[in-house]
């Protein structure tokens, strides 16, 4: 059966094992479905089954617990407490993921430095997933919290086996799909467009011979489909329409983003579609009129998205083996203190608020007491001194790693963190700032690439009321470059942008902030920013303060990512964790 061209792939040679486009058969069987609803059809009986498999396999007792790994690789560092061959097979299987989301996505293939590399956190259950991200999402899978210098994913155990994946596999792959496109690219899409790409990359499936199969049905969508509220794809592809009657409880949303996608991509009859409407988007139409334009009628496009729905055979895309090398995986045991600090490490990372700052910092100084010689100890120790606010004990615990360890990055992170802080309230803030910045100075020497000191060499001069060289304006842009996903990073240079009247500059980066797909304070403040832009293409930036702060604004953070069990989450500054209840 022949396929239609996918959206953003690279035209292949045939028979070069690099594109090759299956279908794949569902059952036969029919089921009507009800009526306004998109039914499961045929697919019942597969996903009943699924479902009972996975109850089964959540039922079963888990493995006795190892030690603790880190394995590392050329996007990712996994931290597990299981054993070698499975963290292997893991790091592996994500390495696969990223070359083939790379090539079907034509990304640059960037080899991001060490400590810009995504880490992932894998934890025992869902349960403590859900604990450590905090109140408000019972759905929660995974999650996943992009910063420069810092990015993470925390998520529960994954079986790194061929064949279907788990539920918290498919959301981490959901998440760094966000992250490869966010890093890749500077133009915005609506979120019906992230998410249902995100949710089309995420429904994979590893082979033995090590070939990838990408688009395939997204099983793990099948009961909200057909469960839960229903949105239709007027709702996808007007906010308006969707923010009118939007649902407090679980909707389908996702499932009907992924839907939307995987029609668009590979209904023949509709072949071009979704290029035509990327760049109605991209040349700034409006949503709903881009949708008109490239789509037709709504009702028209909800009625075969339902028929499509009942089909029982459904296209996806497998990438070979030969197209997805993987680079030597360095697997390591952490050492004994390392292991014993791992917990305080997660929550760290993952935010603390002041009271959780001052529990955290008791086990940690517990284990630094334990393992006092343990350079990455005490740069733990240094991070959790900061977060409780003691930014002295902070630089001598770093100073400590780094007279044991010259290359523990995290102890030069944390002690210009806690220098920039004091430097705040110095009598001579000129000097202290000047002070500050020399532990991010002294990290660049040793990774050049490291985002965070191009981002407080321009702070430098900035916190000093200083205005900043053209090095140091340049630095921001590079460091942008390097962590395209971090919000505060982005707001920082759109301001400075701003500040030298470089508007359309200023707009372009403010553009992915203000409309990345699970809201926030900082997306509406880029959001009034643009329109003020827009509304004045030569003012000057007076009361920029004002439109970014207003009054009246409602700074509640976004539900979005509680609604779909994966999660992003930004943070309060580049590389900085945000407390997860404050």
């Amino acid at each position: 059966m022949d396929c239609p061209p996918v959206r953003g792939v690279r035209p292949l040679r045939a028979g070069g094992n690099h594109q090759i486009e299956y279908c794949i058969p569902l059952a036969s069987s029919r089921t009507p479905h009800s009526k306004g609803r998109a039914g499961l059809g045929g697919r019942m009986a597969n996903l009943k089954s699924w479902l009972v498999a996975a109850v089964v396999a959540w039922a079963l007792p888990a493995p006795a617990m190892a030690n603790w790994l880190e394995a590392s690789s050329a996007h990712f560092v996994v931290y597990t407490d299981d054993n070698e061959k499975n963290v292997r097979a893991f790091s592996d299987q994500l390495e696969r993921y990223h070359a083939a989301i790379a090539l079907l996505t034509s990304s640059e293939a960037i080899i991001p430095s060490p400590s810009n590399r995504v880490t992932v956190y894998v934890v025992r259950t869902e349960g403590e997933v859900r604990k450590l991200y905090g109140e408000g999402n019972k759905y929660l899978g995974g999650f996943y919290l992009p910063r420069a210098g810092g990015s993470i994913a925390i998520v529960p155990r994954v079986k790194a086996a061929n064949g279907d994946l788990e539920w918290s596999m498919i959301a981490l792959l959901h998440e760094y799909a966000h992250h490869v496109s966010i890093s890749s690219s500077m133009m915005s899409m609506p979120r019906w467009y992230t998410e249902g790409s995100a949710e089309f990359s995420a429904s994979a499936r590893f082979d033995t011979d090590g070939a990838m199969e990408i688009g395939r049905p997204a099983m793990h969508r099948g009961a909200e489909l057909y469960l839960a509220k229903d949105v239709s794809a007027e709702d996808l592809l007007d906010p308006a329409v969707y923010e009118k009657h939007r649902s407090k409880t679980y909707d389908a949303y996702y499932g009907k983003a992924w839907l939307l996608f995987h029609y668009l991509t590979f209904h023949k009859p509709r072949a071009g579609q979704l290029d035509k409407y990327v760049k109605l988007i991209t040349s700034g139409k409006p949503q709903r009129e881009a949708a008109l334009e490239a789509f037709g009628d709504f009702k028209v496009l909800e009625k075969e998205l339902e028929t499509y729905l009942t089909g029982n055979k459904w296209k996806y895309i497998k990438v070979g083996s030969s197209a997805l090398k993987v680079a030597a995986i360095q697997v390591r045991p952490l050492s004994a203190g390392q292991a014993a600090m791992m917990p305080v490490q997660i929550r760290s990372r993952r935010g603390v608020n002041t009271e959780q700052a001052k529990e955290l910092l008791v086990e940690a100084r517990a284990v630094a007491a334990r393992y006092p010689q343990d350079p990455a100890v005490l740069a733990a120790l240094a991070e959790a001194e900061h977060d409780a606010g003691n930014d002295i004990e902070a630089i001598a615990a770093a100073d400590k790693a780094l007279a044991i360890d010259p290359g523990q990055t995290n102890a030069y992170v944390q002690k210009g963190y806690s220098l920039f802080r004091l430097a705040e309230s110095a009598p001579d803030r000129d000097a202290a700032f000047r002070k500050a910045v020399a532990p991010f100075v002294a990290l660049n020497r040793i990774e050049n690439d490291h985002p965070l000191p191009l981002f407080y060499f321009y702070e430098s001069f900035a916190k000093r009321g200083r205005d900043p060289t053209e090095l140091a304006y340049r630095g921001l842009e590079r460091g942008l470059n390097l962590a395209p996903f971090d919000v505060s990073f982005r707001m920082t240079l759109a301001l400075e942008q701003i500040r030298r009247h470089a508007l359309a500059d200023a707009r372009a980066t403010l553009l992915p902030a203000a409309y990345e797909p699970h809201g926030g304070s900082a997306a509406r403040a880029a959001q009034r920013l643009v329109a003020r832009i827009d509304a004045d293409p030569k003012w000057d930036g007076a009361g920029v303060d004002a439109i970014m702060h207003p009054a009246d604004a409602d700074d509640d953070s976004s539900d979005d990512a509680q609604r779909d069990g994966a999660g992003d989450h930004m943070s309060k500054g580049p590389g900085l964790a945000a407390p997860a209840d404050d």
